[in-house]
């Protein structure tokens, strides 16, 4: 076993040890007593232990004379070991994934005990225990691309569970009484808790993934138009998460474009001239970038991007130099890269892509600069402006073509800053010898650290950058900082076009600019004016072309107006790309989901790393009113601007992070006032006092104003706090937060902003429709949980429909989600309480046709709901108007036939009378009540078209089918047997009066002497003999125009049947409904598409037939 190199307490624990081997770094030992006679030691044969002796031997015990003393051998010794292991560790993972048995058996289990769709794929399994309660059930967890599914069987008993990576909420490691290491899954009503994995962190780590590749992907548009991986599901596999992973942590480390692709990590040791000696870490290899960053975190990292690479060269291997690589950059500067394994491959593939972006961007040298012949400058063959540090000066050549410049107002050709003072010099005082003193430090640091954006990126930097950057060097280092310079000579020309192309062109978002110009900086002196305003607008339209997808944001006005005061307007364009797109991922969209995301990440860090304030601000949403402007305008909007620049500075070199732990730091030097607080008013009131009164002592510059205005000039002189003690002291007290941690913890707070936003858009949607039906709310939350699943379960397993968007958060609440015909028709089947067996889907097309009255093909929620609220709570007349809506166009359209209804070849007749007594008293009765009807439709106007004999043959088809299988079947079908006999007799009633030369009186006269004998009780004749005999007098072709029935009528002759009125006025519960629906919602889809694939393979294996 490895025994850490640490100091051994006890004085005579090395008794117990005899050694076996040794050598000047190392000691093999054994237990006194054991391992004698070549036993095994430790779990292992001593053949294999003096192999690993021999390996020492060979491999390190040369490299490590290099080293100056002790601890550095230690560290090098300590991160060599610890990655053979990892990396023995991940080959052993490989080979158990690459066992394709195992993984295919347990897929045929997986798909026998959950039933999915074939395109649900399983990612991984892994043996856990579930908790119910305290008591656990050992089984199988399948991690899938849509769902997390569970099965046990215990003791006899079967558990299956299913929960869809969209609907967890929160997604934490916890523990419980019995167990230390627990995943607790958190849905809107459960809790379930999972545990006994062999590899707790591995499973962690893809169910993180899992559920915000789902997220994404089906809640947040943004994201999934911008990351293509989430956009082919069904090729997610296990080692795919594992790389996307990896590959976000490489991004947000080094603050690299979302875009770039990560193709290796190796470790190795970087040769540091500054410690001399070589620094262990990893080597990160993308499409345009070699990064490394050491183990120890901050103690050196490199950004390396090939297009300042010259050339890639591997050296000779040496026993103190093994496997080395030499890559050398333009500014005349190599590095150093020894122990890199399958060193040939690697250097091939960078030499690939090194070879391609300098095709891409080409660039040569100028030897004609006078000034220094030694150092070559690099310009690109398209003439786009380059930069190095000689003598802390910018050299930049911008060569413009005459009619360019005479087309476009010419920008200024320096920052903003140094125009005003160039105007208006100011005598030197104690701050400017302060910035000399930066200046001259910073001077010393480009001589051994490298001036360019390949620098080493040490601690010293770090400390240099606490203490603010001097103003004459900060625009260009948070050009190499941010790597906005590579951007910038990569993109000759391109800010020059966008400006061309966007100015003077009117929209929304030019108005949105406008409006926001004259309040950015208004206290600054160089945005007083029309250079300033000008400036700023050029560059907001400007970003606004280059990226619609943001497009303008408010707080990026008070960015840019600071990016333009130390940098170009060209500079300051690349700067706002790179702070945009990459450095605040997510922060300026119509959601502003990032700066939620990192607020969610800020409270958890409050929590941890300030309890006692935590748990006195017990709402958040109040700490978030405060501290939001934070993250958006990094403190620019809420601080005097001399101080919040350093704040700046900090940012472009540290990222994120330096946000958060400025706000701790903020929140910690005023806890205990924040505790003694009121009210969220107060509290607010002591952060503002305390950020206004935040100074820069050593800016040269006069003291400008923040934008806020809320301290309060009624108390006494509050004490002068300096931005640089504030930093120095949010570095040493909350500066352990590693990026690798933040990046876990964002994508944990991913999955609650976004189900939040869920939650808003559920309660604003249930608000809209509340007061429109009469269903209790949990019904109706119901009801809407199911609506948005059938709107899911079409995102996870079938193509895009043209017809069926995905999830749009941008529009209105309630038209979020929607559905087409096929998922209405589902949901119909499950939950309408009209149910007529194989004629409910004939029905539920027919609703959605009625329902889509913009003919988009789609409804939403609340159209809906309201139907199905008449279905279970309408009055009588309510339900018999929407059916017979159903039964006329736009609902009923010719192409529909209904050849699979109970009634089979229908043929009504009018020859069963009404009998409520003898024939005299029926008459009568029948001539009252269409005089009756006459008078009522003069009454009301009629809104509704009549009913022609087709529309009213299927009308009655339904009410047959939906009587069946009723308890008072029998009573009904007699009931609506007299009821369509009347319906029938009025009809012709109305085609005789309607009849040319013919008056009403007459017509029903001749009806009523038509009228046949009582002995005759058929309706519905079905025999072939009546169907030849009877079909012409019934159904006159000439006449069929001409016969008519109105809705009056119908709901009329209904009432007469109590029976009929018992039907539709019985009280009906939707709860029965509603658990059915969610127990069967899942296998009625997946029986829908097992049917449709049923006819694609016979249709194949006929063709292979052939």
């Amino acid at each position: 076993m490895w025994l850490k190199p640490e100091e051994v307490l006890l004085k005579n624990a090395l008794k117990l040890w005899v050694t076996q081997k040794s050598s000047c770094y190392f000691i093999l030992q054994r237990r006194r007593g054991h391992g004698e006679g070549g036993g095994r030691l430790t779990g292992a044969t001593l053949e294999e232990i003096n192999q690993h002796w021999d390996w020492l031997e060979q491999n390190l015990l040369h490299t490590l004379s290099v080293f100056d003393n002790k601890e550095d051998i230690a560290s090098f010794v300590k991160g060599k070991v610890k990655a053979l292991i990892a990396e023995e560790t991940s080959s052993r993972l490989a080979k158990q994934e690459e066992e394709p048995e195992k993984f295919r058996e347990a897929l045929v289990k997986f798909e026998a005990r959950f039933n999915f769709p074939e395109a649900e794929k399983l990612i991984t399994y892994y043996s856990c225990c579930c908790w119910k309660g305290r008591v656990p059930r050992q089984g199988w967890l399948y991690l899938s691309i849509n769902h997390l599914s569970f099965y046990s069987f215990f003791l006899g008993k079967e558990l299956k569970l299913v929960v869809p990576w969209v609907d967890i909420q929160k997604l934490e490691k916890t523990s419980n009484v019995f167990l230390t290491a627990t995943i607790r899954i958190t849905t809107h009503r459960k809790e379930r808790d999972f545990s006994m994995f062999l590899n707790l962190e591995e499973v962690f780590m893809l169910m993180e993934q899992l559920a915000d590749v789902t997220l994404r992907r089906l809640l947040d548009n943004e994201g999934f138009d911008l990351d293509p991986d989430l956009q082919e599901p069904s090729r997610i596999t296990k080692r795919d998460l594992e790389a996307r992973a990896q590959n976000e942590f490489f991004r947000a480390f080094f603050r690299l474009p979302r875009q770039e692709k990560l193709h290796a990590v190796v470790d190795c040791s970087l040769w540091t001239p500054f410690s001399r000696c070589h620094t262990f870490g990893r080597l990160f290899a993308s499409d345009s970038y070699i990064c490394f960053a050491s183990k120890e975190d901050g103690s050196c990292n490199v950004i390396l991007p090939l297009r300042e690479v010259v050339s890639i060269e591997k050296m000779e291997d040496t026993s103190l130099l093994p496997n080395p690589i030499i890559v050398s950059i333009r500014s005349k500067m190599a590095f150093q890269f020894i122990g890199l394994k399958n060193r040939d491959d690697l250097v091939q593939s960078l030499l690939i892509r090194l070879k391609q972006v300098h095709t891409d961007h080409p660039v040569h040298y100028d030897t004609s600069q006078d000034d220094d012949m030694t150092s070559h400058v690099f310009h690109s063959t398209s003439m786009c402006s380059d930069h190095k540090f000689g003598d802390l000066e910018m050299v930049s050549s911008q060569n413009r073509e005459g009619s360019e410049e005479e087309k476009s107002p010419r920008p200024p050709s320096k920052a903003l800053r140094a125009v005003l003072q160039r105007s208006g010099s100011q005598s030197l005082d104690l701050r400017m010898s302060r910035e000399q003193i930066k200046l001259s430090l910073w001077n010393d640091h480009f001589v051994e650290y490298g001036r360019t954006v390949c620098m080493f990126r040490t601690e010293k930097v770090r400390k240099l950058v606490a203490m603010g950057i001097p103003e004459s060097l900060r625009g260009r280092l948070w050009l190499l900082f941010s790597d906005a310079i590579t951007d910038l000579a990569s993109h000759p020309g391109y800010y020059a076009n966008l400006v061309e192309e966007s100015m003077g062109k009117c929209c929304l978002v030019t108005e949105e600019i406008e409006r926001d110009l004259h309040r950015s900086l208004p206290e600054h002196p160089a945005f007083q004016n029309e250079t300033g305003i000008a400036a700023l607008r050029r560059v907001l339209t400007a970003y606004a072309h280059h990226n619609p997808n943001i497009g303008y944001c408010q707080s990026m006005n008070i960015l840019t107006s600071v990016l333009l005061l130390y940098a170009k307007e060209e500079e300051a364009f690349w700067l706002l790309v790179a702070v945009c797109e990459r450095m605040l991922p997510d922060y300026f969209n119509r959601r502003i989901i990032g700066a939620q995301v990192d607020q969610s990440v800020f409270e958890e860090l409050i929590k941890e790393h300030l309890p006692e304030l935590a748990e006195h601000l017990k709402d958040p949403s109040a700490l978030a009113s405060i501290s939001l402007s934070w993250f958006l305008t990094l403190f620019l909007s809420i601080m005097p601007l001399e101080s919040a620049v350093n704040i700046v500075d900090c940012f472009f070199y540290d990222g994120i992070k330096t946000i958060f732990q400025l706000g701790l730091a903020v929140l910690d030097a005023n806890a205990e006032d924040l505790r003694s607080s009121k009210d969220d008013g107060q509290a607010l009131m002591v952060i503002s006092r305390f950020l206004d009164h935040i100074k820069n002592e050593d800016s040269p510059g006069p003291p400008v104003g923040s934008h806020h205005a809320c301290s309060s000039n009624d108390q006494g002189p509050y004490p002068v706090i300096d931005i640089a003690d504030l930093i120095w002291d949010s570095y040493e007290k909350f500066g352990a937060q590693s990026v690798e941690q933040i990046e876990h913890m964002r994508c944990r707070h991913r999955v609650r902003v976004l189900q939040g936003h869920e939650d808003t858009t559920k309660q604003n949607v249930l608000r809209i429709v509340t007061p429109e039906v009469s269903f209790l709310l949990e019904d109706l939350e119901e009801i809407y949980d199911l609506f948005k699943r059938e709107h899911m379960m079409s995102c996870y397993w079938e193509q895009p429909r043209p017809l069926a968007p995905r999830h749009d958060p941008s529009r209105p609440y309630a038209e979020q989600y929607r559905i087409d015909a096929q998922q209405f028709t589902h949901l119909f089947q499950l939950v309408s309480p009209w149910t007529c067996g194989v004629h409910t889907k004939i029905l539920a097309e027919r609703m959605f046709r009625l329902l889509d009255d913009n003919m988009d093909h789609l409804i939403e929620f609340k159209a809906f709901v309201i139907c199905l609220d008449i279905m279970y709570h309408g009055e009588m007349n309510e339900k018999i108007k929407l059916l017979y809506r159903l039964h006329i166009p736009p609902a009923f359209t010719e192409n529909d036939l209904d050849s699979q209804s109970p009634l089979k070849n229908p043929l009504l007749s009018t020859s069963r009378p009404l009998v409520f007594g003898d024939s005299a008293d029926y008459q009568k009765q029948l001539k009252q009540m269409i005089k009756d009807l006459a008078k009522e439709k003069n009454k009301t106007e009629a809104e509704l078209p009549q009913m022609s004999q087709r529309e009213f043959i299927q009308f009655c088809k339904t009410l047959f089918s939906m009587f069946h299988e009723d308890p008072e079947e029998n009573n009904l079908y007699r009931a609506i047997a007299t009821v369509t006999t009347l319906l029938l007799q009025i009809g012709e009633v109305g085609q005789q009066s309607s009849s040319p030369g013919s008056c009403s009186q007459e017509g029903e006269g001749e009806l009523l002497a038509s009228v046949p004998s009582p002995e005759q009780d058929s309706v519905f004749v079905d025999s072939d003999e009546g169907i030849v005999s009877q079909d012409s007098q019934a159904f006159p072709e000439e006449a069929e125009g001409d016969w008519t029935i109105s809705l009056e009528h119908i709901l009329a002759s209904l009432l007469t049947e109590q029976s009929l009125v018992n039907f539709f006025e019985k009280p009906l519960d939707i709860k029965s409904r509603l658990e059915n629906a969610k127990i069967n919602q899942y296998s009625l889809k997946t029986f829908e598409m097992s049917s449709q694939s049923q006819p694609e393979l016979r249709q194949k294996s006929s063709l292979l037939r052939r």
